[in-house]
Order: C-alpha cells, then sequence, then structure tokens
C-alpha cells in the first residue's frame, strides 16, 4: 500500500469504489453521508485526490466522482487488509461478527503487507470475510458479483445467504438470532406489495420471519438454480 496515503484518503477512496460500483459515478452528496461529513469536505478532497500524481480519482462537477485504475488499487489494498482483520479477529481472537467490523477500520491503515500476508498464511488464504464479502486476491481482483438482495426475490424463490451489509452491528446481532447468516438457506413465502415486507422460512428454524426492504435489502442471495 502507498505509505504516503493518509487514513482520510484510504476512507475516501474506499467511500468511491463501495458507491461507484457497476460503472456508476458517485456523486459528492451520497459521499458525504457514507462518511458523514459535509458536502463542501468531500468537495475539497476529492478536487485533492484529482490532481495527484497519478491521479487517484476522476471527478467532473455535477457529474460525481470514480476511481483511475492507481485509485482502485489502493481502495482494493485497504478492502482487503479490511477483510482480513475481520476474519482474523472472528477466527483466531473470538470476537463477534458484530464488533469486527469498527475494530477492523481502525487497524486497515496501519498494518504492513508482510503481517497481511502473513494474516492470510494463517486464515488458509480465505475468499470470505465473517459476512461473507469477498476478499480482494493477493492480485486485488474479485470475482463477479451475480448474488440478489433478498428484496428483489419473489414466492416461491430460495436460495443461499451468501453476505450481509456489516456496517450496522445491531442489525448484525439481530439477523444472527434469527438464522440469517452465510450459507443459511431462505424461501420466500409471501410477499406485501403494499408496504414490500417478504416473509421468508429459514431452515432448521421453527417459524417464518417477516423483514421489512430496509433490512432485506442489506442481505444477499445466490438462487438455487
Amino acid at each position: 500500500m502507498h505509505t504516503n496515503l493518509t487514513k482520510s484518503i484510504e476512507d475516501y477512496l474506499k467511500a468511491v469504489y463501495e458507491l461507484s460500483n457497476q460503472g456508476k459515478r458517485a456523486s459528492t452528496t451520497e459521499l458525504a453521508a457514507y462518511l458523514s461529513v459535509t458536502p463542501a469536505s468531500v468537495t475539497g478532497m476529492i478536487k485533492k485526490l484529482s490532481t495527484t500524481e497519478p491521479p487517484l480519482v476522476e471527478y467532473r462537477k455535477h457529474h460525481g466522482v470514480v476511481l483511475t485504475d492507481a485509485g482502485e488499487k489502493v481502495a482494493l489494498e485497504t478492502i482487503r487488509h479490511h477483510r482480513l482483520l475481520e476474519l482474523f479477529l472472528h477466527q483466531i481472537l473470538d470476537y463477534p461478527w458484530d464488533e469486527v467490523h469498527d475494530e477492523a477500520d481502525r487497524l486497515e491503515h496501519v498494518i504492513s503487507e508482510k503481517f497481511e500476508r502473513a494474516i492470510a498464511s494463517a486464515l488458509g488464504n480465505p475468499q470470505h470475510d465473517p459476512h461473507g464479502d469477498p476478499i480482494p486476491s493477493f492480485d486485488l481482483t474479485l470475482p463477479e458479483d451475480t448474488d440478489l438482495q433478498l428484496g428483489e426475490l419473489r414466492p416461491p424463490q430460495k436460495g443461499r445467504v451468501t453476505r450481509v451489509r456489516d456496517t450496522d452491528a445491531e442489525l448484525l446481532r439481530y439477523l444472527h438470532g434469527l438464522g440469517v447468516v452465510p450459507e443459511a438457506e431462505v424461501k420466500v413465502l409471501s410477499y406485501s406489495e403494499f408496504d414490500g415486507n417478504l416473509e421468508i422460512k429459514v431452515a432448521g428454524t421453527a417459524k417464518p420471519i417477516v423483514l421489512g426492504p430496509r433490512i432485506s435489502s442489506q442481505i444477499y442471495i445466490d438462487l438455487n438454480s
């Protein structure tokens, strides 16, 4: 990782990566909300990152921002550190899956590449973190994402939970209690056109559960063939 980049810069690049997937440009408003800073702060940082050598982002006023190849490399390095650390904290240090995100956020900027490789080796070069998110490979590539949000499914579709968004610890605790975790098999029983609620059955549990769109949009599914 570039040793002259600050924690703030790495956080910005990671945020742009998360918000500009599938060719979409991230807006300053989206970045401000994601990072909990003012739009003016975002504009100032993005302008700075677009004039570094090499440029880390491409910015067009009123048209948002995307990463350059150099910026994407930094973002993926940061994400690789983060997800390896989450798995290390969970598997080796027995941190609950709802506590590893914040801890990894603090550590991802300071570990060396040597330490990153040691973690990866100790964990058997894993492909996914505790929440099911893919870990960028050593050469900083990720598999194509073909998963659907649970909220996109309709009865009687069924599938396997592949990942859960990891930024809300309270939600993670709630879903864990319901058995909605990576590898769980779920089936959609009913869908409400009125409010977007889904009634689902999790394999191995006694009763169906109802999830609203705010929650179902945070859960990703691989459909059974």
